[in-house]
């Protein structure tokens, strides 16, 4: 699975890794993370705020920090 941030760097980027991170660990969790920092590509996923929420190329969330237990509802949904 991968797991992409579609952001410049803000302060609700880094949250949402930091989260990611976080249930990763917890819950032993096996994905890639990766960040989308160049705004073309960021757009190309239809995001048109920060932070967007990218898992296995659909967009979950834009412009917010979801909570812990939608994350997580997401990352085993497979």
């Amino acid at each position: 699975m991968v797991v992409k941030i579609l952001g410049t760097g803000c302060a609700k980027c880094n949250a949402l890794e930091q989260k990611l991170l976080q249930i990763k660990e917890q819950h032993q969790l096996q994905f890639n993370l990766k960040k989308v920092t160049q705004l073309d590509d960021i757009m190309s996923y239809g995001a048109l705020m920060t932070p967007g929420l990218v898992i296995d190329e659909k967009l979950k969330s834009v412009g917010k920090v979801p909570r812990d237990d939608q994350l997580l509802k997401w990352l085993k949904e497979r």
